[in-house]
């Protein structure tokens, strides 16, 4: 995984990834919990994992930010868009591209996808998440 040096202070700061998939315990506060864990900024879950997610706002739900997604394509079936505190509806270029990777994409609050995606998940469904924090 990546690393970013931050010369200022001599740290290293390492892309943030969960290696298996769990549920959310937690949302709000601009951050998730799960596994034990905290978590600031968005996230995607995904059949490998669970990583911070760079996108922080309804613009950015765009194709080029969806590539994870697409990678893992022939694992999930559901993808779940949790976009913010309301429902956005996602848009059609992004929308098309996961129809035709056979993803059915179903948008709605962070906090619905949150629920729906613990659900899913504790039954063993091809579910993966993309989940804007919200406050």
């Amino acid at each position: 995984m990546g690393e970013d040096a931050r010369p200022d202070t001599g740290l290293r700061m390492r892309q943030a990834h969960f290696p298996d998939r769990a549920p959310i315990d937690a949302y709000g506060d601009g951050g998730f919990r799960f596994a034990d864990m905290s978590h600031r900024g968005s996230l995607l879950c995904l059949p490998s994992g669970i990583y911070g997610w760079s996108v922080s706002a309804l613009e950015e739900l765009t194709l080029g930010n969806f590539a994870k997604v697409f990678e893992e394509a022939h694992d999930i079936e559901i993808l779940l868009v949790g976009s913010g505190e309301a429902l956005a509806p996602i848009e059609p270029d992004l929308h098309a591209a996961l129809r035709e990777a056979a993803i059915s994409a179903d948008p709605m609050s962070t906090g619905a996808a949150v629920r729906t995606y613990n659900v899913l998940l504790a039954e063993n469904r091809a579910v993966a998440a993309a989940l804007l924090a919200v406050e």
